[in-house]
């Protein structure tokens, strides 16, 4: 669990980011079983209790599904200290490498994360090879 007990409490918030992981598993149109499992232990490391777990993704594939931009996803991730937001964005690359492969929309969200996010293209680089090698 890497949230402090405040950020968790908010429900709107942890909504928001279960969203923004729903919004990468769908970019490519092909929203997988694998996907879930990875947004699902993403919330559990975040702090979700397990009787949420399935309220919390529902909730946000609702949100997802009404939002038309991923501002309203990143507003508060954006604040988080620098560790928070790289587990977000390792969550993220390990959806979108879930079936092995990134796409042209896939990796054009995460060139466009990072600037919202303000994680230099370097940081995301490191990152995006490191969920590379652990699935190899």
């Amino acid at each position: 669990m890497f949230f402090k007990k405040e950020e968790i409490k908010n429900n709107n918030f942890l909504t928001k980011v279960c969203a923004l992981l729903i919004h990468a598993a769908k970019i490519d149109e092909n929203y997988t079983d694998k996907e879930e499992e990875i947004i699902k232990k993403t919330l559990k490391e975040l702090g979700v209790e397990d009787k949420n777990i399935s309220k919390t993704v529902e909730e946000a594939k609702i949100i997802e599904e009404s939002s038309n931009q991923i501002l309203d996803f990143t507003r508060e991730v954006k604040n988080l200290p620098e560790e928070d937001k790289i587990k977000i964005v390792e969550s993220l690359w390990s959806i979108i490498y879930s079936n092995n492969d990134a796409d042209i929309y896939e990796t054009n969200l995460m060139r466009r994360l990072a600037g919202l996010l303000y994680i230099d293209n370097k940081r995301m680089g490191d990152i995006k090879e490191k969920i590379k090698q652990n699935l190899k």
